[in-house]
């Protein structure tokens, strides 16, 4: 098979959770376990960082990595879901898993996994966990992909368990309280290995994370108690300035308000480490890695600057925590743009409503769907949206979207792209070069 054909046969073949949600969704560490047996128990062979959280686990996931192989070490990074190609879900010192390894694991493992009926998670793990096998790594940061407790990353011994936040999200396979969403992320705490909490803005939450950590022996340690920061960072348009206690001024080159909140829990997952896991982290790696993350690993959609004049920028927060953050950036940012331009769509398993009441009430509106099955029809989406007071225009793709934005916005207004993962992945090949996603 080409590279091609083997991607429709993983998309068509098995369930893929990125196209069509909940009948794809595939709880239980069986089958990932049955393929970890086969190919030798792969992860075995290099030191783990698990990264769960709701929001913010693929930006800090990224800046580990990048800290990482600044350091010297070779790093594996495995995250999702990809924006513009499978590929980026698996990446070795930020270059993509090449097209011929993606088509051998598939035509040498098939005989064995396809009696399994594998879900597109749990054979892209495994993928991936042989692959930076194969590949010698040091390190692999691997990001959970729904949850914890269930899901195929889980069968990792890591080195440190981080849990960056909890909010609403995926509420029908991980519960509809922040409690029982955090008692399912907090399945991916093992027996003696460091844990780190990034925030928890319950009481609640966090006594269930210590308790958790206490019974399983794990050491507990909260980003937020850390002081890793002296004060807060400053936010300019573009980056942070952080004033870190080990590193000095370290700038980010990541905005939006969230990465504040990412920045304090790296630098406290940098310190234990350090301090407690015995990793040799440069000071100018800190400083390299959070000044050229998109650089280092790939990291994409991100508070992203598309263009400027008019400025594009686009961002995968797609719940109401992640939309907390980008509502405040985008006030924040109000009095410097004429106009602002929202092209939006979501997928239908969200909170729509709740996300909604977030956007901002005095921007125009660009509704749009995504070219995956979870996305919500635009009509519905549009629907729901004039019901909240914020009419628009309907587009039926994104492509469509984007080019009415454009002819409407001057040189000195904001277009912001977003509400959906899936929205953001259909923008960005609109203004990225060929070479660019190859």
């Amino acid at each position: 098979m080409t590279y091609e054909e083997t991607l429709h046969y993983l998309y068509t073949s098995i369930p893929v959770f990125q196209h069509s949600g909940a009948s794809a969704y595939k709880p239980g560490l069986g089958t990932s376990i049955a393929l970890d047996d086969y190919l030798g128990n792969p992860h075995k062979a290099y030191k783990t960082i698990h990264v769960a959280g709701t929001n913010g686990k693929g930006s800090v996931s990224h800046l580990l990595a990048a800290i990482l192989r600044q350091s010297g070490f070779k790093v594996g990074l495995y995250t999702s879901p990809h924006l513009v190609d499978f590929r980026e879900r698996i990446r070795v010192n930020g270059k993509k898993i090449s097209q011929d390894y993606v088509v051998d694991f598939v035509e040498r493992h098939r005989s064995f996994f396809e009696p399994l009926h594998p879900s597109f998670f749990e054979l892209t793990s495994s993928m991936a966990f042989e692959y930076f096998r194969d590949q010698q790594v040091d390190y692999a940061v691997i990001e959970v992909g729904l949850g914890g407790r269930l899901d195929s990353t889980n069968i990792i011994t890591p080195i440190l368990s981080i849990i960056t936040n909890i909010s609403l999200d995926h509420t029908q396979f991980l519960g509809d309280t922040e409690e029982k969403i955090a008692a399912e992320k907090a399945g991916i705490i093992k027996k003696g290995v460091p844990v780190l909490l990034g925030e928890a803005e319950k009481r609640s939450v966090f006594d269930l994370f210590q308790n958790e950590a206490r019974k399983a022996g794990a050491p507990f340690h909260y980003a937020l108690s850390m002081g890793m920061l002296e004060g807060t960072g400053g936010l300019s348009m573009v980056h942070w300035k952080f004033p870190s206690v080990e590193y000095g001024e370290v700038i980010g080159e990541l905005a939006g308000e969230v990465q504040q909140a990412n920045a304090i829990t790296v630098f406290s997952a940098l310190h234990l480490l350090r301090e407690k896991c015995g990793v040799d982290i440069l000071p100018e790696a800190v400083h390299e890695g959070f000044g050229h993350v998109t650089q280092l690993t790939g990291l994409m959609g991100r508070w992203q600057t598309l263009r400027t004049k008019p400025t594009v920028i686009c961002d995968t927060g797609h719940n109401v925590g992640g939309w907390k953050h980008i509502a405040e950036h985008l006030n924040a940012m109000r009095s410097r743009f004429r106009e602002i331009y929202m092209i939006v769509g979501m997928v239908n398993d969200k909170d729509i409503d709740g996300v909604l009441s977030l956007m901002p009430p005095d921007a125009s509106y660009f509704f749009t769907q995504a070219s995956v099955e979870r996305a919500m029809p635009v009509k519905d989406f549009a629907m729901k949206a004039m019901r909240k007071g914020l009419p628009g225009v309907l587009c039926e793709t994104v492509e469509e979207a984007v080019e009415k934005a454009l002819k409407s916005a001057d040189k000195d207004d904001l277009i912001f792209i977003g509400g959906s993962t899936f929205i953001v992945a259909d923008a960005l090949p609109l203004f990225m070069k060929e070479d660019e996603y190859k």
